[in-house]
């Protein structure tokens, strides 16, 4: 681990020295690619200063308990000791969770879909509320939120509804909420005061562009129809809705969101993208599990994740094991409790499979 440490400090001094040449400063393609690999390497080699900084200061600690035989002093300098042996454990945690592969598609922004499941109604009024919940979420955060398609319901729910969050690290945030989310709760229209358990399914896709993922306009069937509402009532006098369809993958999108058969079909060739990158990616990951599994569930979306428990106000997630009686701070975007959890998981479980190097 510490050779790689070395070999990335050094690379991180060449390109500061780099970046003060004046031939790599005109040169822009250069200069903003040594700028980002820079910005990478930042967070590593300052936390590997750090922690040759603190191992010096352990071994003069050491040295001066060994001179002194003070008695006030040395128990001082012992405790001392104990503070930097604590930090040092601390920071070469740290310095191998840096270390660990990172998913190339941390930096991008989502697509997410949700769609109401088992439960009816039910189910699809839960959707409409992890739909908020979710939108809260990336407002806390000044994340900008865009519906691409939706199905309402006459009683405010979603059938389906599919939405954008446009921000750098937010598929970092939200990949592990891929799954079947249930809900427990007693029903508005339930007279007798039953507690109904009903399940919605969320997928979260990294957000691609098209140079990222290459389609042939002759693999595509696009048909327009009239837009409708809740209920089945068209909403719209013109064909602006799009349904798009991949021949080779069977894969099928529509939108219908917007007034302008142009802004639907964009919206419904962004959805299509993520879908295609979606399975590549799925792909390619199957082939390489016996490797390096999924630390954090299965990572399949029919594994069910998460309860959200209305009479206990509780939210557990079934992959950790955590369980919090925040119910309605979550519901109202409060989820880095959460994620965070998800991610030491992760981090945990990949460090532990040995995906870092030896000391």
């Amino acid at each position: 681990m510490f050779d790689k440490l070395e070999v990335l400090e050094n690379r991180y001094d060449e390109i500061n020295l780099k970046l003060s040449d004046p031939a790599v400063i005109s040169n822009q393609d250069e200069y903003r690619k040594l700028m980002k690999e820079h910005s990478e390497l930042g967070d590593i080699v300052s936390k590997y200063r750090e922690y040759k900084k603190i191992s010096n200061d352990i071994d003069e600690t050491k040295e001066l308990l060994g001179d002194s035989s003070d008695k006030d002093f040395k128990e001082m300098a012992e405790a001392e000791l104990k503070e930097l042996y604590g930090c040092f454990d601390s920071v070469k945690q740290e310095l191998k969770i840096l270390l660990l592969p990172k998913d190339p598609n941390d930096d991008r922004s989502v697509i997410v879909e949700i769609r109401g499941g088992a439960g009816g109604e039910e189910a699809a009024l839960f959707a409409g509320v992890l739909f908020r919940a979710y939108s809260m979420y990336a407002e806390r955060r000044r994340w900008k939120t865009e519906i691409l398609d939706s199905n309402a319901t006459e009683l405010g729910g979603f059938k389906e509804v599919v939405f954008s969050i446009e921000a750098k690290g937010a598929y970092s945030r939200l990949k592990f909420e891929s799954g079947v989310h249930r809900v427990q709760r007693v029903p508005s229209t339930e007279s007798s005061g039953r507690i109904h358990t009903s399940t919605i399914t969320v997928a979260v896709l990294p957000e691609v562009d098209e140079v990222d993922v290459e389609i042939n306009a002759s693999d595509l069937d696009i048909d327009t129809y009239r837009a409708s509402g809740a209920g089945g009532q068209h909403i719209n006098k013109t064909d602006s809705a799009i349904r798009i369809t991949h021949r080779p993958s069977g894969i099928v999108v529509t939108c219908q969101d917007q007034r302008s058969q142009h802004k639907n079909k964009d919206k419904a060739m962004k959805i299509l993208r993520s879908k295609l990158y979606d399975i590549a990616q799925m792909q390619q990951h199957s082939e390489v599990a016996q490797a390096r599994k999924s630390q954090v569930g299965t990572g399949d979306r029919s594994e069910r994740i998460r309860t959200y428990n209305y009479p206990q106000g509780r939210v557990t997630d079934h992959r950790i094991g955590l369980t919090l009686y925040k119910l309605e701070e979550v519901l109202n975007g409060d989820f880095d409790e959460i994620f965070d959890s998800l991610i030491t998981s992760d981090h945990a479980g990949r460090l532990g499979s040995g995906s870092d190097e030896e000391d």
